[in-house]
């Protein structure tokens, strides 16, 4: 199908474009934006005067994607590509299994899945998988999800690993022993509740042993979902001095903190755990200034008993991915940061880290995929368990009021989502 996209604000933040203008889609690329290309008669117009077109947003922690109700949250949220953990039922451990969910994953629906391999088999922590074989099988990258390695030994050679077949290892900064049985951030809240904490040590801890470890192999490290000041200044330095490392955070530590725990509302049981107002702030200001690389949604959908249960027996994790893109609008605002420097947070920063696999992501050029988003970012909507398309409405966001609506997702030129016909 042959789409104009007429009169939209443009926003690139690969290329830093900002402006008013039209797009050309045709074969499931961008074709042209400006003025149209010789020939070029679309099947189908649209006008979409007052609203930002960009590049669809990369989801890195994306967990459910091969399920109906969890592709129709993303697509509804603008996401077209989603990482996804190894941790799956069962683990993403062999070929065989890796290129079944991705058969799944294009059967049922247009948005696109990039699975992470397993580091070690079955998540174990002790005996290596074979890494080039997962990467053949379609793995961008190689992930312990969030279980520990049994010991430093094994990391090492786990990275010595895939440094030899150029593959990026992604791993939680977190010492299993320190954060043992723990379910809030250590602290005041979590000592006036009673509640078991994991001390900003568990992460700085695992943090030096990780740079010690990319000093000695080389091997490209993606740091997934970062929680502390400690730990982002430890990042900071790390990159500075030149270390191959990158870092993500979940967008729901840019809003809250261990603060909104309350009394003992589950909703905010997550992993990592929310922190102080400072290590929220250190957060947003990373991302601001660009030592976090992406945010991510963290999308980890639970049936409604998960909530059900004290605060310290629940399962952690939220539902996010439709939410993803107007928590990013909503910290923009509060944080006054520029518009295209927020979205490449969610588009051309995360789709880096999908390279040298994927090349294109989270972007919106002529020649790249057609993986678009269109924004109705100051309208606002109301987050509610009828208002989310996820089976999971585990959210610490129920009630709130979010800046921006998608109202059209295309995924390669298809309309993957459409709010304009409606």
């Amino acid at each position: 199908m042959k789409l104009h996209l007429k009169g939209g604000r443009v926003i690139d933040p690969a290329s830093r474009t900002d402006r008013v203008q039209d797009v050309f889609i045709a074969d499931g690329h961008v074709v042209a934006l400006g003025a149209s290309p010789a020939d070029f008669s679309a099947d189908r117009t649209v006008d979409v005067t007052g609203l930002l077109v960009m590049p669809g947003l990369v989801d890195l922690s994306a967990r459910g994607v091969t399920h109906g109700s969890e592709v129709s949250a993303a697509l509804a949220g603008g996401v077209t590509r989603m990482v996804c953990p190894p941790d799956t039922d069962p683990v993403l451990d062999e070929p065989d299994l890796v290129e079944m969910l991705q058969w799944r994953a294009r059967a049922t629906h247009h948005a696109q899945v990039h699975p992470l391999g397993a580091l070690t088999v079955g998540l174990a922590g002790r005996e290596l998988t074979e890494m080039a074989q997962l990467s053949r099988a379609g793995c961008i990258g190689l992930s312990q999800a969030n279980a520990a390695m049994a010991d430093n030994r094994t990391l090492l050679r786990a990275l010595q690993y895939a440094g030899t077949f150029g593959l990026t290892v992604w791993l939680r900064a977190q010492d299993a022993a320190l954060a043992a049985g723990g379910v809030a951030a250590s602290g005041a809240v979590a000592s006036r509740l009673g509640l078991a904490g994991i001390p900003v040590a568990a992460e700085t801890i695992a943090l030096h042993t990780i740079f010690e470890l990319v000093r000695v192999t080389g091997t490209r490290v993606h740091l997934c979902r970062l929680s502390s000041a400690a730990g982002l200044a430890l990042v900071r330095a790390a990159k500075a001095e030149g270390l191959p490392i990158t870092c993500d955070v979940a967008a729901h530590h840019l809003h809250l903190t261990d603060m909104d725990i309350g009394y003992f509302d589950a909703q905010y049981r997550l992993d990592p755990p929310l922190r102080t107002q400072r290590d929220r702030e250190a957060m947003r200001d990373a991302a601001r200034d660009g030592t976090i690389d992406a945010i991510c949604s963290d999308h980890t959908p639970l049936a409604a008993d998960a909530r059900l249960v004290p605060f310290a027996e629940a399962e952690p994790g939220a539902t996010g991915i439709e939410l993803l893109l107007s928590l990013v609008l909503k910290w923009a605002e509060a944080s006054r940061v520029p518009l295209v420097d927020a979205l490449a947070r969610v588009t051309s920063g995360p789709g880096q880290r999908l390279a040298p696999v994927v090349s294109g992501a989270g972007q919106l050029a002529p020649g790249q995929p057609a993986d678009v988003c269109v924004l109705a970012p100051s309208t606002y909507w109301t987050v509610s368990a009828q208002a989310l398309r996820s089976a999971g409405h585990n959210t610490p966001f129920l009630g709130y009021e979010l800046p921006g609506q998608v109202r059209l997702t295309l995924v390669g030129g298809h309309v993957a989502y459409d709010a304009l016909a409606a």
